[in-house]
């Protein structure tokens, strides 16, 4: 029997009805609307077609966006300049520096500059922190690894007290999206290229988060019947009956790991619609704590 499939479009759809009507009702209420604030250095395509998308988001919940188009041999110091003029912007809810930066630039320093009050992306060393200890909550948590644990929630997949198995442990996703799962007391494991076993220890896993950003990696055998998969990952693989000559994989190697699962996300429309979801709801709550402290 085939597994579910956790349709993210759906879901992250429904989430940015249900922020769509916060945000109304916030305007109403307040007389104002949250605001985004995109910070982009140079002209790589990725990342411009990403901040498009999240300009598109913010536009269709009524979130006001703010673009900053900077030019890739900006310096340090005047990079600085922009995320400090957005720190002071009380316009301003949210601030996104879109990744990767380039070489010449400190991202880390860049990162932790951006105010705790703003850091919608949840990057910043101190949310990261908090992520990372018991009993300490996060202003923000990363919204791809918030993503997926609203993916499990909204599936009804109980997290409490199961065998959680994260293969991968980038900062961006495999690391907060574990230290999340432990917040939600999962037992977890962490696994890697290093890994002595690796298909054993997936085995083991009651719900699978994949982020190690290898096309389906993760075979059908690897997995246990009745496992719950979260495949973050996505890879272009040639395709010659493609008209662009490649197609979107994920971690998982899909139409085998379907066939033993409980429930799947698939690559594309699994995951991806959930991280900008993320961010627009991590910039309605820091435009609620706003307006409700001052």
């Amino acid at each position: 029997m085939s597994a579910k499939i956790i349709d993210g479009k759906e879901i992250a759809a429904t989430i940015r009805g249900e922020i769509k009507a916060e945000v109304e009702q916030m305007k109403e209420q307040y007389a104002r609307v949250p605001g985004l604030a995109a910070v982009l250095v140079g002209a790589r395509r990725d990342s411009q077609t990403y901040v498009r998308m999240k300009k598109k988001a913010c536009a269709e919940v009524g979130i006001t966006s703010f673009g900053h188009d900077l030019p890739a041999d900006i310096s340090q110091a005047e990079l600085l300049r922009v995320v400090q003029d957005l720190n002071a912007n009380r316009e301003v809810d949210g601030i996104l520096v879109q990744l990767p930066l380039p070489d010449h630039i400190d991202e880390e320093e860049i990162l932790g500059a951006v105010s705790l009050d703003k850091d919608v992306d949840g990057f910043h060393p101190i949310n990261i922190g908090r992520l990372s200890m018991k009993r300490r909550d996060p202003l923000f948590s990363p919204c791809t690894p918030k993503g997926c644990i609203e993916l499990l929630d909204r599936t009804g997949v109980e997290i409490e007290g199961k065998r959680a198995v994260v293969l991968g442990r980038s900062n961006i996703v495999g690391l907060p999206v574990a230290m999340l799962l432990l917040h939600r007391n999962a037992t977890l494991t962490i696994c890697h290229s290093r890994t002595k076993d690796l298909p054993g220890v997936v085995r083991e896993a009651d719900i699978l988060i994949a982020a190690v950003g290898q096309p389906e990696m993760v075979r059908g055998d690897w997995v246990k019947p009745g496992v719950v998969v979260i495949d973050v990952g996505v890879n272009a693989v040639d395709d010659a009956t493609r008209e662009k000559g490649y197609r979107l994989v994920g971690d998982v190697a899909f139409d085998e790991v379907k066939e033993v699962a409980a429930a799947i996300t698939p690559v594309p429309g699994g995951v991806g619609p959930m991280t900008i979801a993320m961010l627009l709801r991590n910039t309605l709550t820091s435009a609620k704590r706003s307006v409700e402290t001052t």
